[in-house]
């Protein structure tokens, strides 16, 4: 099995149900057949490093977000641990519910689209947001589902309209996170859910969060 990073593949952690297929979203390398804890570290966007760090537990890096400052709310990049681009998340303008877009790579083209992601509704008091695959055109119902806190950096990403839970997002706070500032939470993805998938979710998530701080 491929990992990102080929000397540092994500470790195991415990628990957790498995689904009986791999759920693949932007790639199989990224379905491992155990749950995987992630760390993700917000930070200051700089030019050359961007602003989103992922690690596995034992700080190796697996992704990191990178974004233009020509286009610094409304574009980021997903790229593995050796800077290859994997998705492009684009913000679709002037709609209603907070829409997003995701690309295969640093497309924007329509013919690589993946999933898009958009609020359940207009008016939240907790996040409620609606993934829907690119195969999913008609947008009935959603392929995934994403409920949570902002406040408290808890969410969880369900499959569909039903309670299973794929992954979950939890806040965690350190003596450095403290002193430095920086915004450092887990994200625990059950085994074979593609977790760069999860990743990007997370980043279109933390997104929306600033947009409804700011107005």
């Amino acid at each position: 099995m491929a990992y990102p990073n080929p000397y540092y593949p994500p470790q195991p952690t415990t628990s957790s149900p498995m689904p009986a297929l791999p759920t693949t979203v932007i790639g199989p390398q990224f379905c491992a057949p155990y749950p995987v804890d992630l760390a993700v570290v917000k930070k200051v966007m700089t030019i050359s490093d961007g602003n989103f760090v992922v690690t596995d537990l034992n700080g190796n890096v697996v992704f990191k977000v990178k974004g233009s400052l020509m286009t610094l709310r409304d574009r980021r990049v997903l790229v593995d641990a050796a800077g290859h681009p994997l998705v492009t998340l684009r913000r679709k303008m002037m709609t209603a519910h907070d829409r997003w877009q995701a690309f295969r790579g640093e497309s924007t083209d329509a013919k690589d689209l993946i999933f898009t992601l958009k609020r359940s509704s207009l008016i939240q008091l907790k996040t409620k947001l609606d993934v829907f695959l690119a195969n999913n055109t008609k947008e009935d119902i959603c392929d995934f589902k994403v409920k949570g806190s902002w406040l408290e950096r808890s969410c969880i990403v369900y499959a569909g309209e039903s309670d299973n839970i794929v992954a979950q997002m939890h806040k965690k706070h350190t003596v450095q996170s403290i002193l430095i500032g920086k915004d450092h939470f887990m994200v625990t993805v059950y085994p074979n859910i593609d977790y760069a998938f999860i990743v990007a979710l997370i980043v279109i998530l933390d997104e929306i969060n600033d947009d409804a701080r700011a107005e």
